[in-house]
């Protein structure tokens, strides 16, 4: 039986000028049904075209800052990580792949930030300076990657809550930045204590969902598994039928 392909946005080493990979992402996207595909870095506008025809969904993974640019604000600092190479390659496919087409696709971390920016939302770009009055959460720098350091609440009647069964998650954390306006199209599935924005969806679409936390980090959890074999499934039906979409604000 064809597993479906997923289409996994690398990850970038400044330093070695190397993309990489954490293994978590792909072991999710295997033992959930897919066939994880590691998608190279290229602005080569006919490759991209030919990775949004050829993978059935795609993971959009962690990694640098959005770019500011994409929310038409100034960076609050020069010395942020940002990947212009990611932006630029990560905007053409969700444009494409996912927002024309249909195509399914799970953001992380970085994935929901950039979800938001190109569909019109902003995004606070360090959450310790922008929201030191707000109860203190453990967001970032965790001890481990994988240790769970706080609870999201769960919007009551979406799909996430659903597809957990709970009305609040234990989760890993390891993000300075976050979801500051929320774009239009989208809709909240979870939340902090500290109200920050932690799950996203469009309700329009045949799957498209954010996630802040890393589930890729939490391989034998229930809920990373839920969400893991939830996207795959939604992927496996091939659900691709075009509707009416808001412009991008590319």
């Amino acid at each position: 039986m064809r597993r479906p392909v997923i289409g996994v946005t690398p990850l970038w080493d400044e330093g070695r000028q190397s993309i990489w990979m954490l293994p978590g992402y792909l072991d999710c996207v295997k033992r959930a049904g897919g066939l994880p595909l590691i998608l190279p870095l290229t602005d080569d506008e006919t490759l991209i075209m030919q990775i949004a025809v050829d993978c059935d969904g795609f993971l959009f993974s962690g990694g640098q800052n959005v770019s500011p640019e994409l929310y038409h604000e100034q960076s609050a600092s020069p010395a942020a990580e940002l990947c212009a190479a990611r932006d630029s390659l990560e905007a053409a496919l969700f444009k494409k792949a996912v927002w024309e087409d249909g195509k399914p696709a799970l953001g992380i971390c970085r994935g929901m930030q950039l979800f938001n920016a190109l569909l019109g939302g902003t995004l606070y770009q360090d959450l310790e300076t922008e929201l030191v009055s707000r109860t203190p959460v453990s967001h970032y720098r965790p001890p481990r990657l994988g240790i769970r350091t706080h609870q999201v609440i769960l919007a009551q009647g979406n799909s996430l809550s659903g597809l957990f069964d709970s009305s609040e998650l234990l989760v890993n954390s390891y993000h300075h930045q976050g979801i500051k306006a929320l774009a239009e199209p989208l809709q909240p599935l979870a939340t902090a204590p500290d109200g920050l924005i932690e799950a996203i969806t469009f309700p329009g679409h045949p799957f498209l969902v954010g996630v802040q936390w890393h589930p890729e980090l939490l391989v034998d959890t229930p809920h990373s598994i839920s969400l893991f074999k939830a996207f795959i499934e939604a992927v496996s039906h091939g659900c691709s039928e075009k509707n009416p979409r808001p412009s991008l604000l590319l």
